[in-house]
């Protein structure tokens, strides 16, 4: 395990559960977008931005700074939230998430947000563009490395598979991908839609290194990463176990949800509830 400063465990908890927060408001005044999965992937994006990437949110073009591709487009709007609270845009900014002419779109467009690695939407684009970067990046002698967040229902897809097999017959170890494995996807829960296990075997056969984590876990999800960096000549898949809607027990693991925005009252149950979760995880390191 990673031996994260309890301190350091404490703020990224705590800046998870104001993420969270950020991410109920936005899409309240949105009135629309998706909530489960998001909330779902919130402690993971957070470990990513305050601690794992090299990065500068104030130089986001920066050379030298790690790729991050977000495959599953449709849960950008905590990817939207953790970076604000990083310092890429005002957390007021966040208010006009889906709003007509803004850099916050429902999915994520590079041309109007230079942070962001790549325009997403079409499922199971992702990890073909993460393992092309991973690639030039190894050709042009590059340092930085390249991680791709999907879904586990674009698991579904074909083009998963295809760039699955490239990135292991290339040997790309500087190729980290993240799945979230929340098991729901728009119509049901995944096992019942389309059965994607056993998937550490499926992704050890193309040639990758595979470990399983709990995406709620700090500990886990900077060990996961580490043990990556370590792994030679091979990809690595981290199978990120999460809770879909985690933070709001009314609605984990309901798959309607999945693309589904707060009404107002729901809105302000929920970040009641975060409040008080936030309190709890105060007091647990005091």
């Amino acid at each position: 395990m990673s031996h994260l400063h309890e301190d350091k465990i404490k703020f990224l908890e705590e800046k998870a559960n104001l993420v969270r927060q950020s991410l109920i408001e936005e899409l309240v005044e949105a009135g629309s977008g998706h909530t489960a999965g998001p909330l779902g992937m919130a402690d993971i994006f957070t470990a990513l931005y305050f601690h794992i990437l090299n990065h500068d949110a104030k130089n986001p073009a920066w050379e030298e700074r790690d790729r991050l591709i977000l495959s599953n487009g449709h849960i950008v709007p905590i990817r939207y939230a953790v970076m604000a609270h990083a310092g890429y845009f005002p957390l007021e900014e966040l208010k006009t998430l889906r709003k007509f002419g803004t850099r916050l779109q429902g999915h994520p467009e590079r041309p109007i947000m230079p942070a962001l690695e790549s325009t997403s939407g079409p499922l199971g684009s992702g990890l073909g563009q993460a393992a092309g970067v991973a690639l030039a990046a190894r050709m042009d002698g590059k340092k930085f490395r390249v991680y791709c967040i999907m879904s586990d229902g674009e698991q579904d897809a074909g083009n998963i598979w295809e760039s699955a097999m490239f990135a292991g017959a290339n040997k790309l170890s500087n190729l980290t991908a993240i799945l979230d494995r929340n098991n729901i996807q728009i119509n049901g829960m995944t096992e019942n839609v389309m059965p994607l296990e056993p998937i550490r075997e499926k992704y050890e056969a193309f040639g990758w290194h595979v470990i399983d984590i709990d995406g709620h876990n700090m500990e886990e999800i900077v060990d996961g990463v580490e043990q990556a960096k370590a792994i030679y000549e091979k990809p690595t898949l981290i199978i990120a176990h999460v809770i879909p809607g985690k933070g709001v027990k009314e609605i984990e693991f309901d798959y309607i949800w999945h693309g589904k925005s707060p009404k107002p009252e729901e809105a302000e149950k929920f970040l009641a509830e975060l409040r008080t979760l936030g309190g709890k995880i105060k007091s647990e390191h005091e």
